[in-house]
């Protein structure tokens, strides 16, 4: 018997950090000591992997900044740096986790008309893709569909970074880190 996973479709903070935390859960979230209980599956000196709330497609991450900006030009080189190559090392992790035929990546720049719900601090979308993959739950009814649930993409994530040159591994449930500078 097939099973699906079905979320509602809350903003991507709903459940990302304590309710009486008011900070950006972009923020917030990095500063915790659960890595997997927080869905950040690689980090760097720069900045962090996090798996989506509400995925498109099994394997969805952003890749964030710890700065809190919503403008590349407040970037530093080096945060710029990091932040390409770790989104470097989420291809090559994603390619390997899902084998998917390609990828769409970028960012909601601009403020809430470009469509981001948390458009105060920079992040890149990466969200791998396959021939025929459909995503139309979201225009009927405001209902996503997990196709894998966030845990299973997390483990299959997380090897998959393991196994990079470069990385830099503690525990399963301690974000791969990669030291890029």
């Amino acid at each position: 018997m097939a099973h699906r996973l079905v979320a509602r479709d809350d903003d991507q903070d709903a459940d990302a950090d304590d309710p009486d935390d008011d900070r950006c859960p972009f923020c917030a979230l990095p500063e915790r000591d659960d890595d997997r209980e927080s869905k950040i599956v690689a980090r760097s000196p720069h900045s962090f992997v996090l798996l989506n709330n509400y995925p498109y497609a099994p394997g969805h991450v952003m890749v964030i900044p710890h700065r809190h900006t919503g403008e590349f030009a407040a970037l530093s080189d080096a945060e710029l740096l990091d932040h390409a190559r770790l989104k470097s090392k989420t291809l090559a992790a994603l390619d390997a986790a899902f084998d998917p035929a390609g990828f769409n990546a970028g960012e909601n720049l601009g403020g809430s008309a470009a469509g981001g719900s948390i458009d105060d601090h920079l992040h890149t979308h990466v969200v791998p893709r396959w021939n025929g993959d459909t995503n139309f739950m979201p225009v009927i009814s405001d209902t996503k569909v997990l196709v894998q649930a966030l845990d299973d993409s997390y483990d299959q994530l997380h090897e998959a970074f393991a196994g990079l040159d470069g990385a830099l591994v503690d525990g399963d449930d301690d974000a791969v880190r990669f030291e890029l500078d």
